[in-house]
């Protein structure tokens, strides 16, 4: 049988596995519950566990019977808090968590990687390391992993990484794409708080008012933005969280905001460091108000290794056939702590379509939504190709 027919003839158990993840999301790099699910479900491979020291990560080594190099696939497990109004029968069962994100379609898909190519274990030239990542969304797991070793895990240099992200809308449901290069942007976060004098709202001029200079400072961002940098090399500042006041009449002692900041280049990203900084506490001056300001970097740019994602692409095509297959014209603007990966390890990040079949790619909620809805039909896919895509690479290694 084909590698696709032996994924799909595993759908039924990685459903149930990915549905029973999505009612019980975690949030963070303390995942107990999804661990213990991910190791019940990879009893009785041949595979090296390791668990994590300082997160809930499960690395897992398969030794292939022949000699080779080594692969890495990776699938994050985290969820996010948001309280979910998808409306699906296995809904979370937990207030205020979600996987919004389809983290538990990359952690279900993966156990089926897992499961596939220990049946080809004989066969593989050279060892899979499977990485079972808590903490994607802004906590850094990647980096924790890495620092845990487990790049280091199949005792060799790694030859390729791989990973599969699902997408609840741009893609129709069922198609893969990537480019090579910058396949998604860097994510900072500026936190700024404004320190002014507070009192009565019928005197201003007895006090020191932070909430004009604050909203300044988020207007001026914008305007700074699009006159300092390239439209062909973009940057997104949004700002997502703004605390000032308690009542009408009362003139606040501070105020504070936090963005998000997406940016395309290294080079983007360290004028970003720089200027936002300075802008805000430009304005603070002007005022006379003291301010603090924060500059969070969180992830690089990711960026696809162009022969490996040349080699993803031809492979998935196999798998799939072309027409599933799509080079992407543009960069995603969302960000990867896989990224951290990439930067030591030729490899490639892939998008899959899991948007419900019947509804329209473009008009759905997307992820991060408390109405995303992911296909779990396409986790047979996503095992399938990741599969295909060791196999492979390692075949190449003992060429």
């Amino acid at each position: 049988m084909s590698i696709l027919n032996d994924a799909n003839a595993l759908s039924d158990e990685l459903v149930t596995l990915r549905r029973s993840l999505h009612q019980e999301p975690e949030l963070g790099l303390d995942l107990p519950r999804t661990q213990e699910k991910v190791l019940a479900a990879l009893d009785g491979l041949p595979l090296e566990i390791t668990l994590g020291k300082n997160l809930s990560s499960v690395t897992a080594v398969l030794r292939g019977g022949r000699p080779g190099g080594a692969v890495l696939l990776r699938g994050d497990m985290d969820g996010l808090p948001v309280q979910e109004a998808s409306g699906v029968e296995y809904s979370s069962r937990i207030a205020g968590h979600m996987h919004a994100c389809g983290h538990d379609l990359h952690t279900a898909g993966l156990v089926g990687a897992a499961k596939l190519l220990s049946e080809r274990r004989s066969q593989l030239h050279g060892d899979v390391v499977f990485m079972f990542q808590p903490g994607e969304e802004g906590h850094n797991g990647a980096g924790l992993m890495i620092e845990e070793g487990v790049l280091n895990a199949a005792g060799k240099p790694l030859d390729a990484a791989y990973a599969i992200h699902v997408a609840a809308n741009r893609l129709p449901h069922g198609i893969i794409a990537t480019r090579p290069g910058t396949v998604s942007t860097a994510s900072d976060e500026l936190h700024v708080t404004v320190r002014g004098r507070g009192g009565h709202g019928s005197a201003p001029h007895v006090s020191l008012d932070p909430i004009p200079a604050t909203c300044e400072m988020i207007t001026a961002i914008q305007t700074w933005v699009t006159r300092s940098f390239d439209i062909h090399d973009p940057v997104v500042v949004t700002v997502g969280r703004l605390q000032a006041g308690t009542k009408a009449n009362v003139i606040p002692d501070t105020t504070r905001f936090e963005a998000t900041i997406r940016s395309l280049s290294e080079e983007s990203r360290d004028r970003l460091a720089a200027g936002l900084p300075r802008l805000v506490r430009g304005i603070a001056a002007a005022h006379g108000l003291d301010v603090d300001v924060d500059y969070v970097r969180q992830y690089p740019v990711t960026v696809n290794n162009a022969s490996e994602t040349t080699f993803a692409l031809d492979h998935a095509r196999e798998i799939m056939g072309p027409q599933r297959v799509w080079l992407a014209p543009n960069p995603a603007s969302g960000s990867e702590d896989f990224a951290f990966v990439l930067q030591q390890v030729p490899g490639a990040m892939l998008l899959l379509g899991a948007v419900p079949p019947g509804q329209n790619h473009e008009d759905a909620p997307m992820n991060h939504s408390p109405r995303a809805v992911f296909d779990d039909t396409v986790l047979a896919d996503q095992a399938a190709v990741l599969t295909e895509l060791a196999v492979e690479r390692l075949a190449e290694t003992a060429a």
